[in-house]
């Protein structure tokens, strides 16, 4: 029993972490352009402009890929990041509130059918910790000018820094703790049912 009152106790913790993982950001993403003029008598930074400033959360993502028409895209982020983690956590939360054994013989019957899509969450953190490798990713190509005998040498140079947001550690902890917290319900769900089985015996 003590092991119920601990899964459910993980799971609404897991969804109170749930809720701001997917809403905050996750990381924040710049990009910035350079150009340097350099020649005999000129050094100058002719341009420095600041291309993307951007906040990325999970629903705002979607939000955004919805809006430039990418609906497959943005379908597929959804579901697998909020429709099955929330599905599933609700329902293991839901066991711990009924008394029938064939209710929850039922939900862990579902809930082992989509337990296949269960590291999707984890997924989705791996897709942000590949994007976040891209941190002071930097490229620069090197030109050069003639005219009139004089040379000007230019270099147009990219920078890419990306940081990990307050949304990113919200959604880690909300899949380390909905794994643990829907692993003792359903443990505590089987050990019921067996000894509920025993008994008819």
């Amino acid at each position: 029993m003590l092991q119920k009152h601990i899964g459910f106790a993980l799971s609404i913790v897991a969804i109170g972490l749930f809720v701001p993982g997917i809403l905050a950001p996750m990381f924040t993403l710049n990009m910035e352009l350079a150009v340097v003029l350099s020649g005999p008598s000129i050094s100058s930074e002719l341009v420095n402009k600041e291309l993307v400033n951007k906040e990325l959360s999970i629903i705002g993502t979607v939000q955004e890929l919805v809006s430039k028409d990418r609906l497959f895209v943005a379908l597929l982020i959804f579901v697998f990041s909020v429709v099955i983690p929330l599905t599933k956590t609700s329902l293991i939360t839901s066991v711990y509130f009924t008394k029938s054994i064939e209710f929850q013989r039922k939900i862990s019957k579902f809930v082992a059918v989509i337990g296949k899509w269960s590291m999707a969450d984890v997924f989705v953190v791996a897709i942000f910790l590949a994007v976040l490798s891209t941190d002071h990713a930097q490229s620069a190509e090197q030109h050069q000018l003639s005219f009139f005998g004089m040379s000007i040498d230019f270099e147009i140079s990219t920078q890419t820094l990306s940081n990990v947001g307050v949304g990113f550690y919200y959604f880690v902890g909300y899949c380390v703790i909905s794994l643990i917290g829907s692993q003792l319900m359903l443990s505590a769900i089987n050990r019921s049912q067996n000894i509920m089985g025993n008994n008819e015996l």
